[in-house]
């Protein structure tokens, strides 16, 4: 067993405890209010930064990239240069890029992301139609990965050397490592092709009858083969960190006292080990929360699920400049601010991190 430092006994004086050790600075103790606050700010301004290399990035990115608009607009509509010049001065791209910067950082500040190309639309107002389906497919499956992944990797991690482990072990390798485009076109086949049991594309069938329970039942019957996608990639993440942690735990001498007490091996795995190990991917899930949005763009494009990801698609093939822009800026920020808050979630589960 180890000793708890706060009640050893310093050389010439009795026992103390941090808790009640005398401070500077007010009686404020190190890690405190003052510490949490200085903690925030650094957290808060290397987000913000982080932003603002992600505005400058979603202007410059696209056009350095190629491709004229006008061009991609035009080329099914028999134009002439007039007609075309006329375009490309109503779209803004004639201006020099120095006041399109100008024009597109002004629109940021206030809100404003301009106005697609394609669909004549708010850039805004298509991201918040299409983001529902997004959260929707995301959401359900970072749950099912997160609950199935956590739980199987605890147990392989406990069950380390077993069969069981290896199965899952090499599993969640192969899925981590196997494109997300390629193993939804084998789902596609064996799901939907081969065995005919669920639908391809979209998010409800045109046939589908209105009203609450047909649309919700169909919307979930085309959810199943993307959520299993996203899930299985997601999925053997979880597992392999959650293994890991375990494995760091299970020499833990808090584990030896707990098995001295007579506790039986599965509970001194769910209520000391398990705890312990969830501390690493806490930070894991938070970071999924901002980068599974951004990796829905392959997956709701194989699906041809109406979501962000096939609006970007879509916008890159014109290249659609402020729809590209509004959703670079919008899956960027997901993951800078989901970065954020697993930073400042951890430091509140992981006493190591608050008195560092």
């Amino acid at each position: 067993m180890t000793r708890d430092p706060s009640l050893v006994a310093e050389p010439d004086g009795p026992a103390t405890n941090p808790t009640n050790a005398s401070t500077d600075d007010g009686g404020r103790r190190p890690g405190g209010g003052d510490g949490f606050v200085r903690y925030l700010l650094s957290k808060l301004g290397g987000a913000a930064i982080s932003l603002f290399m992600v505005v400058l990035s979603a202007f410059f990115l696209f056009r350095i990239l190629g491709g004229d608009p006008v061009d991609a607009l035009t080329r099914d509509v028999p134009t002439t240069p007039a007609e075309r010049a006329a375009l490309r001065e109503q779209l803004g791209l004639d201006q020099p890029l120095s006041l399109q910067f100008l024009h597109y950082l002004q629109g940021v500040l206030t809100g404003d992301l301009g106005e697609s190309y394609q669909y004549q639309q708010p850039v805004t107002t298509l991201i918040g139609e299409r983001l529902g389906a997004t959260v929707l497919l995301t959401g359900t499956a970072l749950v099912v990965a997160a609950s199935l992944g956590l739980w199987i990797g605890a147990r392989a991690g406990w069950r380390q050397g077993s069969r069981f482990d290896k199965v899952q072990v090499g599993l969640s390798l192969t899925l981590w490592s196997a494109p997300t485009f390629w193993l939804g076109m084998i789902i596609i086949m064996v799901f939907a092709r081969y065995l005919g049991l669920f639908p391809i594309n979209g998010m409800v069938s045109p046939h589908t009858p209105p009203g609450f329970w047909p649309q919700t039942l169909d919307t979930l019957h085309h959810l199943v083969l993307p959520v299993l996608t996203m899930a299985s990639v997601i999925y053997a993440q979880y597992v392999l960190v959650m293994r890991s942690s375990v494995l760091d735990e299970k020499g833990g001498d808090y584990l030896v006292t707990a098995r001295a007490k007579g506790l039986r091996d599965d509970m001194v795995r769910r209520r000391h080990a398990v705890p312990n190990a969830l501390l690493p991917t806490v930070t894991l899930v938070f970071l999924q929360l901002g980068g599974v949005v951004g990796g829905a763009i392959l997956t709701e494009t194989v699906f041809s699920w109406p979501g962000l990801g096939l609006l970007a698609y879509q916008a890159l093939k014109i290249p659609d400049l402020p729809l590209l822009q509004g959703t670079f800026l919008f899956f960027s920020s997901a993951v800078i601010l989901a970065n954020t808050a697993a930073d400042l979630v951890y430091r509140f589960l992981d006493p190591r991190v608050r008195h560092a």
